[in-house]
């Protein structure tokens, strides 16, 4: 049996994604069914999951002409302000034993339809949702999920777009045509990961020996920001972090020095926000030489100096869908800079924090 780990999971996102795809709208339908009529959408989650739901967010509102809020479980149990009209309410837990989020469903007024979104279908989350959406990746048996983490946003974006069918908002052509899209964008993965570990290899030094990562990012990217401080902090362990474009402007970038790596998320954006972006990459270049842009645009960004900085991915035209490539080389990188740094992840570390913690409801047997 081949050896599994992230590296391996990693390879496996093109065709899964792909088969995921050829199953819609089977699953959705399934999540879907007796769905009553709802005011919006409120989704639960943390983590990975979370940063997925940030992934998805801005698609599925395009999809559904519904308001979306995203909250953090525990948060939300413990503090926020229960509304009391109908919500479809999104339960995130890949592996379906996330405590928080469970406990948070618990909660939830009697309007609510409840879904649980996992790769685990029969989980502990699904016995307290209405209906399960599978998000069709199978359990993944490393702690830090790539391919599940990818999946879920198909997932949810795939969600989105069943949703606006049923709601009238999405035509038959329309849905189609984003189906044709969602096909075109899955068959560049494997691409996307050949070009990301060309760009670790010329960057591997300046990578290897950083001490402290920031990502920049607007829009349906900042959910991959957040997934690169989630999997850069499990993996390669120094301190990481994934702010909001303007977020940064406010106070964060006092701390930038030249040992700083900072990473800018390139995407199609209104021109208004892609001066912004130009005119911060401008004046943080000369603060620390260790800049990098991943662009989902087919173009260079003329104010770095050294192209091998420069990660260019496959061109897609709709920003909304973006996320679904864009994670790859963040993904890419902490299987390769942690290794390069000697930490060896496929080594667990931590074993009884769950279980100290109570975060899950069973003890997490990974690989």
């Amino acid at each position: 049996m081949k050896e599994l780990t992230m590296w391996s999971y990693i390879n496996q996102e093109q065709p899964i994604l792909l088969e995921i795809l050829e199953a819609y709208p089977k699953n959705i339908d399934t999540a879907l069914f007796q769905l009553p009529d709802f005011d919006d959408i409120l989704i639960l989650g943390t983590g990975s999951s979370i940063n997925a739901a940030l992934s998805a967010r801005c698609y599925l509102e395009k999809m559904t002409n519904k308001t979306v809020t995203i909250q953090e479980p525990f948060n939300f149990q413990h503090y926020a302000h229960k509304v009391n009209h109908p919500q479809l309410v999104l339960g995130i837990s890949q592996s379906g034993q996330s405590t928080s989020t469970i406990d948070a469903l618990n909660h939830l007024n009697k309007q609510s339809f409840k879904i649980g979104v996992t790769s685990i279908p029969n989980s502990e989350i699904t016995q307290v949702t209405d209906t399960t959406l599978d998000i069709l990746s199978g359990k993944e048996r490393v702690g830090y999920v790539s391919l599940g983490f990818t999946a879920s946003v198909l997932a949810l974006m795939l969600l989105g777009l069943r949703l606006g069918v049923h709601l009238g908002i999405v035509s038959e052509e329309q849905e189609k045509q984003e189906l044709v899209e969602f096909k075109q964008l899955l068959e560049q993965i494997e691409l996307t990961i050949k070009l990301s570990q060309s760009f670790f290899k010329k960057n591997e030094q300046s990578l290897r020996e950083s001490q402290r990562f920031m990502s920049i990012a607007y829009g349906p990217a900042l959910g991959t920001a957040k997934e690169m401080e989630t999997k850069f902090s499990e993996t390669i362990r120094v301190p990481s972090q994934g702010l909001d474009l303007e977020a940064f402007m406010h106070g964060p970038y006092l701390e930038m020095n030249d040992t700083y790596r900072l990473f800018f998320l390139d995407t199609p954006v209104k021109p208004l926000v892609q001066k912004k972006a130009q005119l911060l990459r401008t004046y943080e270049e000369k603060v620390t030489s260790h800049i990098f842009v991943i662009s989902i645009k087919n173009e260079r960004t003329p104010t770095l100096a050294d192209p091998n900085r420069h990660l260019l991915l496959p061109e897609i035209s709709d920003e909304n869908k973006c996320p679904l490539l864009l994670i790859l080389p963040f993904q890419v990188l902490s299987w390769f800079i942690s290794r390069s740094k000697g930490i060896d992840i496929t080594k667990r570390i931590f074993t009884d924090f769950s279980q100290a913690v109570e975060s899950k409801t069973t003890v997490q047997d990974y690989v």
